[in-house]
């Protein structure tokens, strides 16, 4: 009797402990999988031209953004403004085209990392999956052409 009870608690405690992770392989947390691209506070804006197509930037540390990267600028009543590196600079100072919103001084300017677009090159939009462009895509109804008897 005193063996079918330890025999009963041997294999209760066994199915027990199966069923808990204690057995199962600790999952490793992968350190290398990379991270999202943080945007980074990479200076202010110090002047804007009186025509409105370029700023100055006051730069913090070191400036080692490429000509044509994507800098995006906030100001303090949350307005932004898009600008495009030039690769310009001159001291502490380096310059970027304005290509969308109204950057004012002050503005601090902060650069995602993300790879550099190419002037003047426009990725094509793509087609939803099974998309076959036909001759009257966008056409609307198709008028029927005149017999010829």
């Amino acid at each position: 009797m005193n063996r079918l009870v330890v025999l009963m608690m041997i294999t209760a405690l066994v199915c027990g402990l199966s069923a808990c992770s204690l057995f199962a392989p600790r999952e490793k947390k992968d350190e290398t999988k990379e991270k999202e691209p943080q945007a980074k506070l990479v200076g202010r804006i110090a002047s804007v031209s009186a025509d409105k197509k370029f700023v100055t930037i006051q730069r913090y540390g070191a400036w080692e953004i490429a000509a044509g990267s994507i800098l995006t600028t906030q100001g303090s009543d949350q307005r932004v403004a898009n600008l495009r590196c030039s690769g310009e600079k001159l001291g502490q100072y380096a310059a970027a085209d304005i290509q969308a919103g109204l950057p004012q001084t002050g503005d601090g300017v902060y650069f995602s990392p993300t790879e550099p677009s190419k002037p003047g090159v426009i990725d094509p939009p793509k087609a939803p999956e099974g998309f076959t462009p036909s001759l009257n895509s966008g056409t609307g109804s198709i008028s029927p052409s005149p017999q010829v008897p």
